[in-house]
C-alpha cells in the first residue's frame, strides 16, 4: 500500500508573492538623505522575498522647511500605496497625513544606503517581526482573500 498524499489546490492560478511598495526621501536615489517635508525627491521600490525594484521616481521643486503644510499634500498624494517612507527627519503634522494614508514613516538616523535597508526590507518579508511590514503583508493578504471571494461570487458557485 502506496503512503502517497493528496495535496488540494484551490486555483490553477499561481498567487502572486507579497508585495510591498517602500519610498525613500533621496536627492540621489541611493541615500536617505532628505526631511520629509523639504524633500527633493523619492524613490520608490517594489520589494518581495527576493528582489526590489525601482517603479517610480518623483521630484519636487527645492522647499525650505517654514512650516508650509501645503507642500506636504503633493508629497503625500505621490506615496500612496506605498507601507512607508524613510526620510532624515520629519514633523508632527507630515506624520499625522502620512498615518492616515497608512504610510509608515521611518526615520533613519544617519544618511543610509536604500541598497542596504532594501535588503532588510526583504529579509524581514521572510522572517518577519517587523510591525509595519508585517501589518503590510497581512492587509495585503486580505485584500487578495476579499477579491477572491468577491470574483467567486461573480462567477456564481453553487453548493
Amino acid at each position: 500500500m502506496s503512503s502517497r498524499r493528496l495535496q488540494l489546490v484551490w486555483s490553477i492560478r499561481q498567487e502572486p508573492e507579497a508585495v510591498i511598495k517602500v519610498a525613500f526621501a533621496s536627492t540621489d536615489r541611493t541615500r536617505v538623505n532628505q526631511h520629509f517635508g523639504a524633500a527633493e525627491g523619492f524613490a520608490v521600490f517594489e520589494v518581495t522575498p527576493e528582489r526590489a525594484t525601482l517603479v517610480g521616481v518623483a521630484e519636487f521643486a527645492e522647499e525650505a522647511m517654514d512650516g508650509n503644510e501645503d507642500k506636504l499634500g503633493a508629497k503625500v498624494d505621490f506615496l500612496d500605496g506605498c507601507a512607508a517612507v524613510y526620510v532624515m527627519a520629519i514633523g508632527g503634522s507630515a506624520i499625522k497625513k502620512l498615518m492616515a494614508k497608512g504610510i509608515q514613516p521611518i526615520r533613519v538616523d544617519e544618511v543610509d544606503a536604500i541598497d542596504d535597508l532594501l535588503l532588510d526590507i526583504s529579509k524581514a518579508m521572510t522572517e518577519g517581526g517587523v510591525a509595519w511590514i508585517d501589518r503590510a503583508i497581512a492587509a495585503q493578504t486580505k485584500a487578495k482573500s476579499e477579491d477572491r471571494f468577491a470574483s467567486m461570487a461573480e462567477e456564481g458557485w453553487e453548493g
